[in-house]
């Protein structure tokens, strides 16, 4: 039987609870749930670093630090808050090591189309949310990106930063209210709301 993890199990399927990890055996099985999730991870490290480069660095990173560690992995949990934690981690540690500042991304280079006039609809905008995303603080521009692009749950994002949940949306707040006095926009706007 192959190894099917519960994150990928539809509703007509059982998975098996506590599992044993993926180990050589699985190997294969383990290699296609980490490359399913690379999208993922390459969308939130561009976003997160602000750099293409050293974000397909991170994911690199990433991927190599968890498959050496692919024995830690439990299946019984969702992959995808295991890999971000493993890639917010290197991040952090980068930062630490003074890996640089983030610089502002193109929305073009992770697949959302940029405008090619800047008099295009949205152009002047979109620069403008980039911006921003820029220049929140990296612990608010983290939980934004993980709740807000990355649609993680508040748990989830709290596993992968390390914090309590109340953080999580504390912080979530405060970068929200941000972004929105950054952007000039009313109090009353309401930015969506994802749980």
């Amino acid at each position: 039987m192959r190894y099917r993890h519960p994150y990928h199990a539809t509703e007509n399927t059982t998975a098996v609870p506590h599992a044993a990890p993926p180990g050589p055996a699985d190997a294969t099985a383990f290699q296609e749930l980490l490359v399913d999730q690379i999208p993922r991870l390459r969308r939130y490290a561009h976003a997160l670093s602000g750099d293409r480069s050293r974000g397909d660095d991170l994911v690199q990173e990433c991927l190599e630090r968890a498959w050496s560690r692919r024995r830690l992995y439990e299946p019984s949990r969702p992959i995808r808050p295991w890999l971000f934690t493993i890639l917010h981690n290197l991040y952090v540690n980068q930062v630490r090591r003074g890996a640089g500042e983030p610089v502002i991304v193109s929305a073009a280079e992770d697949g959302v189309p940029e405008p090619l006039a800047s008099d295009a609809p949205g152009a002047v905008e979109i620069r403008e949310v980039q911006r921003a995303i820029a220049r929140l603080s990296d612990e608010h521009r983290e939980i934004l990106l993980l709740v807000g692009l990355e649609q993680l749950t508040y748990r989830e994002a709290a596993s992968t930063l390390g914090v309590p949940v109340g953080t999580v949306m504390s912080r979530l707040a405060r970068a929200r209210g941000q972004l929105r006095d950054a952007l000039q926009m009313p109090d009353g706007t309401r930015l969506r709301r994802v749980k």
